[in-house]
């Protein structure tokens, strides 16, 4: 076989050493940038502004170590609302997310972002009732949005494991301290301290990012009192007095100094069990993006699981194929639902987009070196053996073993799952369609490893249901 599977073998023989946590969802929180819209390194940036501000305000160690993973999962739930967006708004949620960033409270401004951003591709009588009933029942519609998200968050934020602390940050990130925030108006010393940090360091970065440091200076300063704490707002100041503060924020060593940042007496590794957590989790963030992609990736590493079962893989094999399967899609949070869920057929440009997820799969996974084998997966799980598959286009042995087994799995799971374009097929239909493409596309060793395992299952259930 080619080189990926020769170093997924010594991955796999040797096992994965522990890793910083902070260096594996400081990678991954580059996933929630792309669902939110936001240039790559959002949440970094957001961490390296917000770690700064609570050592200004005199966190002790441990509350700082609550407020860095805060600051760096932020967005956790930020994919379980985009569908909805795109129902409501009928528009593309990416650009949505991004540009009602930098919209504040005051009516014109909230209306002028509506009707610049609802149904400009639908007709004027769909548009006209969608713009309606966002003017009518906008504030509800907000609250529902902002809700599904920030519960969400905080609920994979204590599937990591992570204490109620950093949870409550992430479900309180968009109260304002007037009370006018969202989705409980709660106000003052009631929003959690990470939270009221969170909100200005996200701020921050929005408008450092696309319009300068003095733009940025300028919103915190015209949001106090309202947004924001005005302490929070003061330590942000003094922080902000700094040259050296913004030096780092605009660079490009600004992930690596956020590693620097972490709390010395409080530095977490992530062992073998943690990746699988981990991996486990954003598989979540990944299929609440779509109705139609939910339990996707689960089932993409149960499939995968039983056909590399019938082709002797070790359990150490296993284990690494099944953490690729459920991560292989991360890319597709930054394609549009416009696009993910679309009824008809995709035109080129839409084709083009959704093709492109394979590359971000590959680019994200690879800041991992513990993932380093599973982002060459998550980059080729689209190849073809005859060549005709993207990106690149690979063929024949360039085309490791593992992703030929998660490139069966994916398929048929998506045969066999409904889709905006037509309902589940019957497994059996799922099959002859993977046999009929045998040697193209599939590897007949993988189509022949699902078959058995199938049968073996289908074998088992007829046992039961006789006995």
């Amino acid at each position: 076989m080619g080189v990926q599977s020769r170093e997924w073998s010594r991955e796999s023989a040797e096992g994965i050493q522990a890793v910083r946590l902070s260096e594996v969802l400081g990678a991954l929180s580059h996933a929630l940038d792309l669902t939110e819209g936001q240039p790559a390194g959002h949440c970094v940036r957001a961490c390296w502004i917000g770690v700064h501000v609570g050592r200004e305000l005199g966190l002790n160690e441990a509350a700082l170590w609550e407020l860095y993973y805060t600051l760096l999962l932020k967005d956790l739930g930020c994919s379980s609302n985009a569908a909805r967006i795109c129902q409501l708004y009928l528009t593309d949620d990416l650009s949505f997310k991004r540009d009602f960033k930098t919209v504040g409270n005051r009516l014109p401004q909230v209306l002028s972002f509506v009707l610049s951003h609802t149904g400009l591709k639908a007709g004027l009588a769909e548009r006209f009732r969608a713009v309606v009933n966002i003017v009518q029942n906008g504030g509800e519609i907000a609250r529902e949005l902002i809700e599904t998200r920030c519960q969400r968050g905080a609920e994979i934020a204590r599937q990591l494991r992570f204490p109620e602390g950093v949870a409550q940050g992430i479900q309180s990130l968009d109260e304002h301290w007037n009370g006018g925030g969202k989705p409980y108006g709660i106000a003052g010393a009631e929003i959690p301290v990470y939270s009221r940090i969170a909100l200005l360091a996200q701020v921050v970065d929005v408008f450092h990012t696309s319009t300068g440091e003095a733009a940025a200076r300028h919103e915190v300063r015209a949001r106090s009192r309202t947004w924001f704490d005005p302490q929070v707002v003061e330590a942000f100041e003094r922080v902000a007095g700094s040259p050296a503060f913004w030096e780092v924020l605009r660079s490009d060593d600004v992930e690596t100094a956020i590693f620097a940042l972490e709390p010395a007496q409080h530095i977490e590794s992530a062992d073998e069990d943690y990746l699988d957590d981990i991996a486990a989790a954003f598989a979540r963030v990944v299929d609440s993006k779509s109705p139609y992609t939910s339990g996707h990736s689960d089932r993409v590493a149960f499939f995968a699981d039983l056909i590399a079962g019938e082709m002797g893989f070790d359990e150490a094999g296993r284990r690494s194929l099944r953490r690729a399967a459920l991560l292989h899609d991360i890319g597709k949070l930054g394609v549009s639902n416009e696009i993910l869920d679309k009824p008809g057929k995709l035109d080129e440009t839409e084709m083009a987009a959704m093709r492109h997820h394979a590359l971000h799969s590959e680019t994200i996974l690879s800041r991992i070196r513990a993932f380093e084998g599973l982002a060459r997966i998550g980059g080729a799980h689209h190849e073809r053996l005859d060549g005709k598959g993207y990106p690149r286009r690979l063929k024949g042995d360039e085309i490791g073993r593992e992703t030929r087994i998660i490139s069966v799995a994916d398929v048929f799971d998506a045969l066999t799952a409904d889709r905006p374009y037509r309902a589940a097929m019957p497994v059996s239909k799922a099959m002859g369609i993977l046999e009929a493409d045998i040697g193209a596309a599939f590897d007949p060793a993988c189509v022949d490893a699902l078959r058995r395992a199938l049968d073996r299952i289908e074998g088992r259930q007829a046992q039961r249901g006789f006995a």
